[in-house]
């Protein structure tokens, strides 16, 4: 007997202005980090702010390499970072921005999936989720309240 699984995802659109006082100050973090991202060959420059449930933020953009795949998305650089340093702190929230260079408004984007994996990772460590905020091209930012919303049939705790 054949079955099947569904599984619903959603995010949350919120007017930058709406956004809470942590939320707004992430977003603002990943959209100044951007501007110094290396992103010679792609033009797309990324930025990323995770908070720590010790209230403090750390950010990274993205750094490209001409042997690619060998550069690293800004999300990966941040959550690297932060769990190599700091392994025992729980991260709460990731914001995400984006741009092409030479455009002023932000591109819509989503972590790629290496990104979701790696956030998922985190997820399954500390047994909690991380809230996910991406900056879209209508002053808007979309939230997920985890990596289901983006990854639903992820590695860890799939039970189909």
């Amino acid at each position: 007997m054949n079955r099947k699984i569904e599984v619903t995802a959603s995010l949350e659109v919120i007017p930058l202005g709406l956004l809470t006082e942590s939320e707004s100050k992430l977003i603002h973090k990943a959209k100044e980090i951007l501007e110094s991202a290396h992103a010679p060959y792609s033009k797309f420059l990324v930025g990323a702010a995770v908070l720590l449930e010790n209230g403090e933020i750390f950010v990274a953009n993205n750094q490209e390499n001409v042997s690619f795949p060998v550069g690293i998305c800004a999300e990966r650089a941040v959550l690297s970072y932060v769990m190599g340093n700091f392994p025992n702190l729980k991260p709460l929230k990731i914001a995400i921005a984006a741009r092409r260079l030479n455009e002023k408004a932000y591109a819509y984007v989503t972590p790629c999936g290496m990104c979701r994996q790696t956030i998922n990772e985190y997820e399954v460590k500390f047994g909690d989720k991380i809230e996910i905020l991406m900056l879209n091209g209508q002053e808007e930012v979309l939230k997920a309240d985890g990596i289901e919303q983006l990854l639903p049939f992820r590695f860890h705790n799939l039970h189909l």
